[in-house]
């Protein structure tokens, strides 16, 4: 009931969303896929993928974890805003910088949360692994992923919220375009209710996310947990 309920208010609000971007048309406020595609597919999965990879190294193999540390906490440590307006002097104005400020920021969040779980890896389960002579593929799917879906739903939770936010400062710095450019000149215009109107069409496309993304993977590769009563 719950979740049927859930659904039927995302959907509502997706709805909405869409009415409200015909009529308003894409510069004012882009659609949903347009604006959920945009950066899903683009910092977001590049972020997570790059993150998972060097987390799941700097966890497993101490030498890498030692190399690795000091560049992360680097990372974790620099300002959002001067990483952006570096990319910007150094590769110019263009997507591309946009892009790999916004990577920059989300990875190392996404690197320390999966190396916390590659560490917690229970090692019997890979000496079982060993012992049944199962292929590096198979050892992932079904020994190593299992343990590492809570950590990688979290980074999952914290990258999108985090990718948003970037994103808005990126476009709102150096962009001629978008979601940051456009509630900037709603800004100077005091033009509150656009404003929350973008606030409100970013809130949607999280609890879509959310909802048909992290929450579905999140319990097929848990599925071999104990639920609660």
């Amino acid at each position: 009931m719950n979740a049927a309920l859930r659904l039927l208010s995302i959907a509502l609000l997706l709805a909405l969303w869409v009415a409200a971007s015909r009529l308003a048309g894409p510069r004012l406020l882009p659609d949903p896929e347009a604006v959920g595609l945009a950066i899903v597919a683009e910092a977001f999965v590049i972020a997570m993928v790059l993150g998972t990879l060097l987390g799941l190294a700097m966890g497993r193999r101490r030498l890498v974890d030692r190399i690795g540390d000091p560049w992360l906490v680097l990372l974790l440590n620099l300002p959002a805003l001067v990483i952006i307006v570096l990319a910007y002097i150094w590769a110019g104005l263009t997507e591309t910088a946009a892009l790999a400020a916004v990577v920059l920021n989300k990875l190392p969040l996404a690197t320390v949360t999966v190396r916390e779980g590659a560490r917690a890896l229970d090692l019997n389960l890979d000496e079982m692994a060993q012992v049944f002579r199962m292929s590096r593929w198979k050892r992932f799917r079904h020994v190593v992923l299992p343990q590492l879906s809570p950590y990688l739903a979290a980074a999952s939770r914290s990258g999108l919220s985090l990718v948003w936010k970037i994103v808005l400062i990126v476009e709102l710095l150096g962009r001629p375009n978008g979601v940051g450019f456009e509630i900037g000149t709603a800004f100077q215009l005091f033009d509150v209710t656009k404003i929350l109107a973008y606030a409100l069409a970013f809130v949607a496309v999280m609890l879509a996310i959310e909802t048909f993304v992290v929450q579905p993977f999140e319990r097929y590769v848990s599925r071999w947990r104990p639920r609660p009563a």
